[in-house]
This record gives structure tokens, sequence and C-alpha cells, in this order.
């Protein structure tokens, strides 16, 4: 046990935490393959109960099997839990568990949360996580008391504060999940004012990361926020705005529909319209807003909204031969560099990704199997509804693509290449591009 404690103590940090991803998707797929956990007379095949624990703590949302249809309400609960601990991260959780119990918090569970937050600084770390967690109840406890208000019309008291509870924390943690059953997500409720409201609010707010949401609440002014606030939310924004013009331009669906849509492709996955019926051009909007995904620290995935206003900031500098800068700072090379490194580690995943998918599923069409594989990627969970269909190999590809994706493809890059910074450097010479 103790040569066991060294070993992790000797590792890197983001190794630990992929580490840690892996061993809660792995003990969630044994907990979903428990009788206790399966509905009698229905059959969870190993791969399918896989597919659904990877998809919970990557907080994904695709589905190979519909949960309420083949899950207990004990599994539904197992479900929900996985998806809690995906969004909040493992070692937001595990320091919460050492601070409940009153012990003292580490050096190497510091590290831990600074890096799974992607945060520049120790200070206050304990704290933050404590605000985290409190945030994160409040959220959730707020979307579900307004989501109970719409299912209580539809089912019994205790069933309906199930979902209730159930789609709240989906949707805070920006997973598509839900146990209405039939497959059908929240089509029942496409019209729903009030439930299509305050799912898209708690989408956005566990899109933002927490952070941005503690920025906001300390300080109740665009001005006075952080430089990384003001990209998030001025990114936010702008996607939002322009996804659902271009969705309402090409589809047949309402306003709110394009709204909704807009929001929950930023990474969260429900949907109140048939995806399937979609037009290509829609597809393809959607697509871009999934691999665009929601923001550093979230509960989302993606290249992430400061990674994508960084790229258009190079880009626009690079045009009119200017350092690349918004709200009067200048962005460091650094970030500009991680940027590409990121959008081009992120293209080559889903890349080889698709073509994988091409090879073990032909039956599907390229473009149903290019949006399943950018859903699994920025941990959305829309689908054109061919996922319970996907051979075995198939479903096995889309559990690496959530696993990169949740972890993050630089992350798992750094995880396993370690090489210390050379000083030496070779001649500078010029060739030709474009």
């Amino acid at each position: 046990m103790k040569s066991i404690v060294h070993f992790l103590k000797r590792q890197a940090p983001e190794r630990l935490i992929a580490v840690g991803f892996a061993l809660v998707i792995l003990m969630g797929t044994l907990l979903l393959l428990a009788p206790f956990s399966v509905r009698d007379g229905v059959r969870v095949s190993v791969i399918d109960a896989l597919f659904t624990s990877t998809s919970a703590v990557c907080v994904t949302g695709l589905i190979a099997i519909d949960t309420a249809d083949h899950f207990t309400a004990l599994g539904q609960g197992i479900v929900a839990a996985l998806i809690q601990i995906g969004g909040l991260g493992v070692t937001s959780i595990g320091v919460g568990i050492i601070i409940a119990t009153g012990k003292r918090v580490g050096i190497k569970s510091r590290v831990m949360v600074k890096e799974a937050l992607n945060i520049d600084s120790y200070k206050g770390m304990v704290r933050l996580v404590k605000s985290i967690l409190l945030m994160t109840l409040c959220f959730e406890a707020v979307g579900a008391i307004l989501s109970f208000l719409v299912f209580i019309k539809d089912y019994p008291p205790v069933h309906a504060l199930g979902i209730s509870l159930f789609h709240s924390i989906a949707a805070f943690n920006n997973s598509g999940f839900d146990i209405l059953g039939g497959l059908r997500n929240l089509t029942p409720y496409q019209t729903d004012v009030l439930l299509n409201l305050t799912t898209c609010f708690l989408i956005i707010f566990g899109g933002l990361g927490f952070l941005v949401i503690l920025d906001i609440l300390k300080h109740r002014s665009f001005r006075k926020l952080s430089f990384h606030s003001k990209v998030v939310i001025t990114t936010t924004v702008v996607l939002l705005t322009v996804g659902t013009l271009l969705l309402k331009a090409t589809e047949d669906i309402s306003w709110m529909g394009a709204f909704f849509h807009s929001v929950s492709a930023r990474t969260a996955g429900f949907s109140t319209y048939s995806i399937g019926q979609f037009s290509n051009a829609g597809l393809f909007v959607l697509s871009i807003l999934m691999f665009i995904g929601a923001s550093p620290g979230s509960t989302g995935g993606g290249i992430k909204t400061s990674t994508f206003f960084v790229l258009v900031q190079s880009m626009r500098g690079a045009f009119t031969k200017n350092m690349p800068s918004a709200f009067h700072r200048t962005i460091s090379k650094q970030n500009v560099n991680k940027a590409y490194m990121i959008t081009l580690l992120s293209a080559t995943v889903v890349c080889v990704a698709v073509f994988l998918m091409c090879v073990l599923d032909p039956e599907c069409t390229f473009i149903q199997l290019f949006f399943e594989v950018i859903s699994a990627f920025g941990t959305v969970g829309l689908s054109t509804g061919i996922t319970p269909t996907l051979s075995w190999a198939g479903k096995l590809v889309l559990v690496f693509v959530m696993f990169i994706g949740r972890v993050g493809a630089f992350t798992l890059l750094t995880v396993w290449i370690n090489r210390p910074e050379r000083n030496a450097h070779y001649s500078e010479e010029s060739v030709s591009i474009g």
C-alpha cells in the first residue's frame, strides 16, 4: 500500500487526473452492470455499460441505450452521480471530501486542482473549491425547483422530483442525459417556455466556467471583470447569437428552438427537435458550435471559447500586422501558440476518429458519422440517432474520443510526453508559406 502511495506521489498532476477519470469510468461501468442497476427483462452489454459510464463521466450525453428504459431508479442515480463527478472534476470532488472530513489539503491535491481548473495561482485554493461546490449546489437546486414546476404536470410528485433533480444535474454539468424514456430527450417539451429557459440558464452558466461566475458575482460590472472573463462572456454571447440566427435560417424551427439548440450545442446535448431531421447546413452549424464548445474551467468540452477567441484575434492581428489584442490588452505569444496547438491536436483527433468510424460503420452517411464524432469530442451528446445502431468497435472509438474530449488532447499529450526544455536553439531560416 505504501509503495502505491509513493508511486502516485511521483506522478505528474495531469497523469493523475487522466487516471482518476479512467478509474471512475471503470467503477461506473461495473456499477451499471450490477443487477440492482438494470431493469428486469432488459439486457445491458459490457460495451453499452462502458459507453454510458464514459458518456456520463465525460459529461457528454451520447447514449447507446435509453437511460430510463434500461436502468432502475438506483441505476439512474448512479448515472447522475457519475455526471456530477465528471462535471465538477475528480480532483474537486476529492478535495471536497478531504475538506468535509476535516483533514488538511496537501500540496499535491492543490496542484491537481490548479491543473484541473486551469488556473494560474495556488492562492485561496481551498476557499475556491468550497465556493465551487456551494455554487454548484445552488444552481442545481434552483434548476430542480423550476424543472419540478414543469414535470409535476405530467408525473406523480416523487417521480417528478427525481426527474427534476436528474435534469438539473445533467443540464448544469452540460450533459445531455434524460430519463423521460423512449429516446425522446426533451422533444415532448418543445414549446414549454419555462423548461426551455431553465435548461438554457443552467447550460450557459455551467459552460461559462466557475472562475467566470465567481468574477461576475464579485464585480457585477463588465468593465471591472478580468480579461479572461470578458473574453469568455463576449465569445459566448457572439456564438449564441450567430448560432441562433444561422439555425433559424437553415431549419424550420421556432426562434426558441433555434436559441435552445444554439445553447445546447455548446456541449450540453439536449434537443427539443429531432436532430436527424436537420439539414446538412444545420448539422454543420451545430458541428462548428460543438467543436468550439464551452469555456475553460467549466463543465463543458470542446477546444474552448477562449481558444477560439485567441485564434480569431491572432488572424486579425496577422491581417492588420499588429499584435493580437482585445480590451486594451495584448494576447501573449504563448497563448497564441497554445491555441493553435490545441486546435490542431483536436482536429487531428476528430479526423482520425471520423476515418475509423467510416471504416467500422460504412452503412451510416459521412455527415452522420462526422456529427457523431464532433459531438463525442466536444462532450456534447447531440446525435442524428445512429448511436444505438453503431457497431461495438464504433462505440469503442467514441468512448476514446469522449475521454480525450473531457480530459483534453493537449493535456493527454503532456501526460505521456514530458521532456525537459532545451536552452540550445538552431539557427533560424524562412520557409515559403501559402
